[in-house]
């Protein structure tokens, strides 16, 4: 049994490590209660301990994290912004529609690529304009991409 009390306040801990292992230790233990803190870890100090509370979120799949991780989309390190993408990807909330469009147009061409992959899962019609903006991307992945996101939007339509 997870001592939930004890890893959310190693969440405090003045080791990266410590913090870390909490953060990964809560993401698993599949107790909602956890969401709160993750969504607050998502501010550390540190990108390591952000990149797992992304990983985490997306494991406990509650969308009261959506916010949150909408949020870690503007991060300044481009994994903690692909750990936000692939977590709202499992969450599947349409309210990260129009942030994920924003991605498409990051300096990272794997944030380009993962957002549009993300919004081909969505089936959102709001993601057609900016996916179609993107095909041509000076980066194939990111073209090919959004072809794929573009073709299932029009499949669900």
């Amino acid at each position: 049994m997870t001592d939930i009390a004890s890893l959310i306040l190693a969440l405090g801990s003045p080791t990266v490590k410590t913090r870390c292992d909490a953060v990964a230790r809560l993401g698993k233990s599949g107790i909602l209660s956890a969401v709160a803190p993750l969504v607050q870890a998502l501010s550390d100090a540190h990108p390591a301990v952000r990149r797992e509370a992304t990983q985490a979120l997306g494991r406990l799949d509650d969308d009261c994290a959506v916010p949150g991780l909408i949020a870690a989309l503007a991060d300044p390190d481009p994994k903690v912004r692909a750990g936000a993408i692939a977590a709202l990807g499992r969450l599947k909330d349409h309210r990260a529609v129009i942030p994920l469009t924003g991605c498409l147009s990051d300096r990272d061409d794997r944030i380009r690529a993962g957002a549009a992959e993300v919004l081909g899962s969505l089936g959102d019609q709001r993601a057609v304009g900016p996916l179609l903006n993107v095909k041509n991307d000076p980066f194939e992945c990111v073209r090919e991409a959004a072809s794929r996101a573009l073709a299932r939007i029009r499949k669900k339509a």
